[in-house]
């Protein structure tokens, strides 16, 4: 008879006892042993040809949290259909919404779906909700309770029309679907036989060679398990930086031995270093509410010196000395003191040469900033910004456009060229483009190009400036093979534990 180790006679037993064939996971149950334990008994039994291992690819869908909080309460639209249906309250939906116990992010996403599921019918004339009846139950909520009653199910057993739903789900952010390899395991006619004569007296051997053994020297007389090498062993998941930290972390080590230095600043910036240092007049839109976060308390901060703060007014109103005409306005005091979060680290490195400006000069920063913009799948209102500055006796355009191409090098980004643009504050403009076969598309990186004497001037500066800096998220999406910016934020812990560690 074959001898075998006591978890390669468990695991031909436990299939014995079961119809011969069984997942991974149904044999852990039932005979206790851990998976690893039972994978290393699968590959030896597989050499001696008395089981084999198949393998099947599976989609898995579980619930998140947001998911599961839906399945138990309820869909938002749902919630605001029912409340409506028993309030009588005809108002218009926005409104309406504003009365249930709704949290405020989930009114826009109730009422967007009454209006696409067809549940309400608005009047026209004053754009208030007709009387709606009681919709039946959707296919939507009919998977949710079941995937959270079950705690998950496959694709493959939902069935084709379900599928869809499902992936419905993803899309709503109300469920992850993963793919998962799940391994049987089937005795052969060989394993069969020897699975009815095996006995409890067969041999045992030892796993591990422990001190008590060497100690009464009963090691002479055992015999020691020989490890299979090349086995499966259990998942880990180790601790490790989050996929956006590390890319924050390559970009600093590829400026520092590109001989750069690194500087930062606070988060909240006046308009005068944001704005009015970089030659944006005080009317530019992009200064708004609608694009700029403005403090309430404290709402108004200091100014630098009174030299530099009348060269950067006459600059604005009339050209100063720069040869220019200005922008033909009355500058206001009031506007420059104007507290904002910072919509670009250029803030930073604009007061960083008002104090330094003997070349050579090769600085940057990677940090964050703020725009008022809408959650998009490409756009945050928080974000990182990669920014760098030269400063040299006789640099160029072309300097910059080497510099470019050198950073973006060391990301594996080869086919980088640069196109025309305009920015307020540097002349000539340029933005970086990367080409990406995979979507055949151009894909812009950043704004670049050489800062004016309407910003140089007011500073005291004598040289020239190169200037760029671009969004760090849309490098990473791009190293990352992302298309929805807000899976770097949202903290799904699958992805995180799929996603490789870059150095």
């Amino acid at each position: 008879m074959i001898k075998l180790r006591k978890n390669e006679q468990k695991t031909l037993q436990t299939l014995s006892n079961i119809n011969g064939k069984a997942a991974v996971d149904h044999i852990m149950e039932i005979s206790g042993l851990a998976h690893s334990a039972i994978m290393r008994a699968a590959m030896n039994l597989s050499e001696l040809k008395l089981i084999q291992i198949h393998e099947q690819t599976q989609k898995i869908i579980t619930l998140n949290e947001e998911g599961e909080d839906y399945a138990t309460q309820g869909l938002p639209e749902r919630r605001l259909i029912e409340y409506i249906i028993k309030s009588g309250n005809s108002g218009k939906p926005e409104e309406t919404a504003k009365n249930t116990k709704l949290k405020s992010h989930q009114i826009p996403i109730a009422v967007g779906w009454l209006h696409r599921k067809g549940w309400i019918k608005i009047k026209t004339d004053d754009g208030t909700i007709g009387t709606p009846t009681r919709p039946r139950e959707g296919d939507d909520e009919k998977l949710l309770k079941l995937l959270y009653r079950k705690g998950g199910s496959t694709l493959e057993k939902l069935g084709r029309e379900m599928s869809r739903v499902a992936v419905n789900l993803k899309r709503r952010k109300l469920a992850d679907i993963e793919e998962k390899t799940i391994r049987t395991l089937e005795l052969t006619k060989e394993g069969r036989n020897l699975a009815t004569q095996l006995t409890e007296g067969l041999p045992q051997e030892a796993s591990q060679l422990t001190p008590e053994m060497i100690i009464s020297g009963k090691w002479r007389t055992t015999k020691l398990r020989r490890f299979n090498v090349v086995a499966e062993g259990s998942q880990t998941y180790p601790g490790k930086a989050h996929p956006l930290q590390q890319m924050v972390n390559r970009t600093r080590q590829i400026f520092l031995r590109m001989g750069f230095t690194e500087i930062r600043g606070p988060l909240v910036e006046t308009a005068f270093w944001n704005f009015d240092a970089l030659f944006q007049p005080q009317d530019h839109p992009a200064r708004e509410m609608q694009d700029t976060f403005y403090l309430s308390v404290p709402e108004k901060g200091g100014l630098p010196s009174k030299q530099i703060v009348d060269a950067v007014a006459k600059t604005h109103e009339n050209g100063w000395i720069t040869g220019s005409k200005g922008w033909g306005y009355q500058w206001r005091k009031e506007e420059a003191q104007r507290l904002v979060l910072r919509t670009h680290t250029t803030a930073e490195t604009i007061k960083y040469l008002s104090r330094h400006r003997s070349p050579p000069i090769k600085v940057f920063s990677v940090d964050r900033v703020y725009r008022n913009e809408q959650l998009t799948y490409k756009n945050t209102a928080e974000f990182y910004q990669i920014e760098g500055i030269v400063v040299d006796k006789d640099v160029t355009l072309q300097d910059l456009m080497g510099t470019l191409k050198m950073f973006y090098r060391r990301f594996g980004l080869e086919k980088v060229e640069f196109w025309p643009c305009y920015f307020p504050y540097t002349e000539p403009s340029a933005q970086a483009m990367v080409y990406l076969p995979k979507i055949k598309r151009w894909i812009e990186l950043c704004g670049m190009g050489m800062f004016r004497p309407e910003v140089l001037a007011p500073m005291k500066i004598d040289y020239p400036v190169l200037a760029w800096g671009g969004g760090l998220e849309r490098l990473a999406m791009i190293e990352l093979g992302l298309d929805d910016i807000r899976l770097l934020y949202n903290n799904n812990l699958n992805w995180l534990r799929r996603s490789p560690l870059r150095l």
